[in-house]
């Protein structure tokens, strides 16, 4: 998995699947692109994902999650629920804020 934080007034921590970097995903009027510069970052193993999760969540940071790795470590990590998941063209997402 790829995971880049970005701060500004909050922090942002961007999680995609390797292999979807750079992909655009459409389905309907949605859109999902997964674009290198806000997505690709250090790329770090799947415990040590959901560790990284778990103490940015301590932070109150926002997360855009991509792939089903990436969620599967977010519901892991207790950020998000099923309930929190959304697909286009079925591939799994969710944002928290």
């Amino acid at each position: 998995m790829l995971l880049k934080v970005h701060r500004s007034y909050r922090i942002i921590v961007a999680i995609c699947d390797t292999e979807l970097i750079g992909k655009t995903f459409e389905e309907d009027i949605r859109q999902l692109k997964i674009n290198e510069h806000f997505f690709k970052g250090q790329e770090v193993p799947y415990a040590e994902t959901v560790e990284l999760i778990k103490k940015q969540i301590l932070e109150d940071a926002s997360f855009n999650i991509v792939g089903p790795e990436a969620v599967k470590a977010a519901q892991e990590a207790g950020l998000i629920t099923s309930q929190h998941v959304s697909k286009i063209q079925g591939i799994q997402y969710a944002l928290t804020f």
